[in-house]
């Protein structure tokens, strides 16, 4: 049988910082406000100029450095973004142009905060079928563009960054499952308008926040189980919870509803902020750069975002 596993990881994050206490200055808010309801403390903005592409592509290369593998030896890009640099081309073709792998499959996936795991739950199943050897899966934002930033509720939470893994194939196992979902019924629970529905002419983030945190905390909960039962495994197999970066109270429930200590949750919220689709690929990057992931543990990677959708990914590292 063959097994996909996470040969790379790399992320990258806009120079400019903004900071709690600059939010004072900006909109109707406190340090304090910030830290008790969400747990973040600072978020990177991209700069004038710099698309989600941009950011992406910074990423991808340091996957790619850290699997020892050149931009020409992939051939699948998954690209998962709720911020494109254009309708179209998508992401992954503007990426692709850059790398110079001319002629593979390349797209984006617009499923909100989850856009990593789709993309990472295709690139995986390519990668198993033999259709690819080196797959990327990206999650890449500058959600900064579609931020109201005189609106607290969701100013204080969102940012910019990219984070990326490359997969190859393997006869041990890495990736062993991955479960994906959609719920469009809370479609006006999480969303931004502006697309070419004359009905939502707001392009802003919009989120009842209270209604958000419920559903959330039960659809990861049981996301996770799922996972686990596919594998035949116990909540205590497990090294690692690598959560969707949202909002740290929604991160601690989760981690209390499975009996897990928050030291063995990889948290970035505090300095990265909600990055939607680059969340969880920058909390990998940063798990594995700092040392705490290690080869052979096994980890689960959860996202939760607007639609509803919600994936996750039970992983021998």
């Amino acid at each position: 049988m063959i097994y996909s596993r996470i040969a790379g990881t790399g992320s990258y994050l806009p120079e400019k910082v903004l900071t709690n206490s600059d939010l004072e200055k900006m909109v109707d808010t406190t340090d304090e406000w910030i830290r008790e309801r969400t747990g973040i403390e600072r978020r990177h903005i991209a700069a004038e100029g710099e698309t989600t592409v941009d950011l992406a592509e910074r990423a991808v290369r340091a996957a790619l450095d850290a699997a020892g593998c050149k931009p020409e030896d992939v051939d699948f890009i998954a690209f998962g973004t709720t911020t494109p640099d254009l309708w179209f081309p998508n992401c992954g073709v503007l990426l692709q142009a850059r790398l110079g792998c001319r002629g593979v499959p390349a797209f984006s996936v617009e499923t909100a905060c989850s856009g990593f795991m789709y993309a990472l739950a295709m690139a995986d199943k390519f990668v198993r079928a033999g259709e690819a050897r080196r797959a990327l899966a990206i999650g890449a934002e500058t959600l900064s563009r579609i931020t109201d930033w005189t609106d607290r509720s969701t100013a204080v939470l969102f940012a910019d960054g990219a984070g990326a893994v490359l997969l190859e194939p393997s006869t041990e196992p890495g990736i062993l499952s991955t479960h994906l979902h959609a719920d469009g019924t809370y479609k006006d629970m999480l969303y931004s308008g502006g697309g070419t529905d004359a009905r939502k002419t707001r392009r802003a983030i919009t989120m009842t926040g209270n209604e958000v945190f419920k559903v959330a905390v039960s659809t990861l909960s049981k996301s996770i189980d799922e996972a686990l039962a596919a594998n035949h495994l116990e909540r205590s197999a497990l090294d690692w919870l690598v959560p969707h970066q949202a909002n740290l109270r929604i991160i601690q429930a989760t981690a209390r509803k499975l009996d897990l200590p928050m030291e063995r949750v990889i948290t970035t919220v505090q300095d990265h902020g909600n990055t939607s689709a680059a969340s969880v690929p920058l909390a990998l990057d940063y798990g594995v750069r700092s040392g705490k992931i290690q080869r052979g543990q096994l980890m689960l990677l959860e996202a939760f975002g607007g639609g509803f959708t919600w994936g996750s990914a039970l992983i021998r590292y």
